[in-house]
């Protein structure tokens, strides 16, 4: 009978020790590096660099032209978080531009600039 008693405990124990170990940070799915593709935009389809870092509870970071055709960065001045819907706010060539990304799966997000005129995608830039 003793035998079972203390199997039970370390067996209760063990369980009761895994359950507390695995309770994880909630994931920042928007946070991380992305490859942005924009297509069929006057100049040909773009590509984008951005490193989106979450600071005081807000997703910040700016645009990058990976080829370095253009040097200076956009920066990204709003960044609104919907569920699984993430829209961006920058400047390009003197225009406001939004654009709005859906989530497809754990690496890739779809959807549109200007609200439709050019399709975009995008893909987790895994390092």
């Amino acid at each position: 009978m003793k035998k079972a008693a203390i199997i039970l405990v370390v067996l209760l124990s063990v369980v009761s020790f895994k359950g507390f170990s695995q309770t994880a940070a909630p994931t920042d799915f928007f946070a991380g590096k992305w490859e942005l593709m924009i297509v069929g935009t006057p100049n040909g389809d773009a590509k984008l660099v951005t490193d989106l870092v979450r600071k005081d509870g807000k997703l910040s970071g700016e645009l990058k032209d990976p080829t370095g055709t253009n040097p200076e960065a956009l920066p990204i001045t709003n960044v609104v978080e919907e569920g699984n819907k993430l829209t961006l706010y920058f400047t390009a060539q003197g225009t406001d531009v939004n654009m709005d990304l859906v989530k497809v799966d754990d690496d890739h997000l779809k959807g549109s600039i200007m609200n439709g005129m050019f399709d975009a995608s995008a893909v987790r830039v895994k390092e």
